[in-house]
């Protein structure tokens, strides 16, 4: 039986008006309390339905105008991509970042001695024997990293090879971090792998170039880049086992599942690591191998370690205890 528009409209107005008034707020919809996002999402069923049953009456063509323009704006509300805010993206790497290490503190710790006992082995190793370094490492390869680290870098280097080299590093230091993370997949075991190969590697090669006197070299040169550098890979690695350990230890759910209560920690870790790795390059490339005196690049070193592990560990406490 048809409803005539009028009492169409006298039933259905206040509800249309709900709904304008929700998809109209200022607030971001998704910041709205659940009750609200739900009863948004109610509302816009109901108004789909009305919208059906408005086109089978034949109703005007203003209602029909109204109708349609109000569930295609709740439809985008709803539906629709949300905006990338560069706020949105500064409050992720500012705050969400370390509050999502802080949580995963565990398993950061544990990628941290993955990498750190191989790193000592490798490092004492090769400071005592010859023959320990090159079953780690082919000879021509370690004898390239002490020649490498043979003069200081009194003169430093050209602006070309500083960007080329800058590039390289931005390459090398991700594809480092994306193997110890993304191995995370086999159950923790390749995350695993690469930060025991990656710190027994990196200890040789260092043990190798101080044996043959070019410590204070390779150690200048590394002081400035390190704290990002080296604590990104641990981070990497610790979201690795992560995600390993949301895959093996469920509780009751599919693994899907599982690792989509941890995506969203996971998510803020490597792209925080990222963007450590970004700027460890920047520093590597043009500062690490510059002029600048020894001294001033130790000082610069140890500012960079301490403005890291204050970041990492105070960077959005204040809210995170408030919230709670």
């Amino acid at each position: 039986m048809m409803v005539p528009q009028d009492r169409f409209v006298a039933t259905r107005h206040r509800d249309w008006q709900q709904l304008d008034a929700l998809i109209g707020m200022g607030t971001a919809l998704h910041k709205l309390e659940g009750s609200s996002i739900s009863r948004a999402a109610a509302l816009y069923r109901s108004l789909c339905n009305d919208v059906t049953r408005a086109e089978a009456n034949h109703y005007s063509p203003d209602l029909m105008a109204y109708l349609h323009g109000l569930a295609g704006r709740s439809h985008n509300v709803l539906y629709g991509a949300r905006p990338i805010r560069s706020g949105g993206a500064w409050d992720a790497i500012l705050f969400s970042f370390p509050r999502a290490l802080r949580r995963n503190y565990k398993l950061f710790w544990l990628a941290t001695a993955l990498f750190m006992l191989p790193y000592l082995v490798g490092l004492f190793g090769a400071m005592s024997s010859f023959e320990f370094a090159t079953s780690v490492l082919p000879a021509s390869m370690l004898q390239q990293m002490q020649h490498s680290y043979r003069e200081c870098f009194e003169r430093g280097r050209d602006a070309g090879a500083d960007s080329a080299m800058a590039g390289f590093y931005v390459y090398n230091n991700v594809g480092i971090a994306f193997r110890c993370f993304a191995t995370g997949v086999l159950f923790g075991l390749g995350s695993i792998f690469f930060l025991v190969y990656n710190g027994l590697t990196i200890g040789t090669v260092t043990g190798f170039v101080m044996q043959a006197g070019h410590g204070a070299n390779i150690w200048t040169f590394m002081c400035g880049h390190g704290p990002f550098e080296i604590i990104a890979i641990f981070i990497a690695g610790g979201a690795g086992l992560q995600m390993g350990h949301a895959l093996a230890k469920t509780d009751g759910l599919t693994r899907f599942a599982s690792l989509r209560r941890y995506a969203r920690d996971i998510t803020a870790q490597i792209v925080g690591a990222a963007v450590m790795l970004v700027i460890a390059a920047v520093i590597e490339g043009y500062w690490s191998p510059s002029s600048i005196p020894p001294p001033v690049k130790w000082a610069f070193g140890a500012f960079n370690l301490v403005l890291v592990v204050a970041f990492l560990g105070l960077a959005g406490r204040f809210s995170e205890e408030r919230a709670s």
